[in-house]
């Protein structure tokens, strides 16, 4: 229990220390540059409420969903070690199988190309 409290009151300490010294070391002035907005060091060009492609958000849904498969497959290390560890190896195959066909499908379809 000593180590514990030990551990629980230097943590806190260090962070109190770390977040006072933030307030105290940090400029909060702020002037007409830093209240603009940040356009990757280009002037803003008109306004920020244009539409823009569609291609972004499909490119982040796709993304999303073939990025599941690291979720789907990181516990099979683990699974190999049950009973049956070929009942693994057809799951995880179906699994790559499933991920693999739908790529080609998005692939076939155009959904991959950024410029038409």
């Amino acid at each position: 229990m000593n180590m514990i409290m030990f551990m629980l009151i230097s943590t806190l300490t260090i962070s109190m220390m770390l977040t006072l010294l933030n307030f105290w070391l940090t400029k909060i002035n702020p002037d007409l540059e830093k209240l603009s907005p940040y356009e990757c060091g280009f002037d803003p060009l008109g306004s920020a409420r244009l539409p823009f492609s569609i291609r972004f958000f499909l490119v982040a849904i796709l993304f999303l969903l073939f990025d599941l498969e690291i979720a789907l497959l990181l516990p099979l290390p683990w699974a190999t070690q049950l009973e049956h560890p070929a009942t693994t190896l057809i799951w995880a195959s179906t699994i790559i199988l499933l991920l693999t066909l739908g790529l080609i499908y998005e692939w076939t379809q155009g959904g991959l190309e950024w410029a038409e």
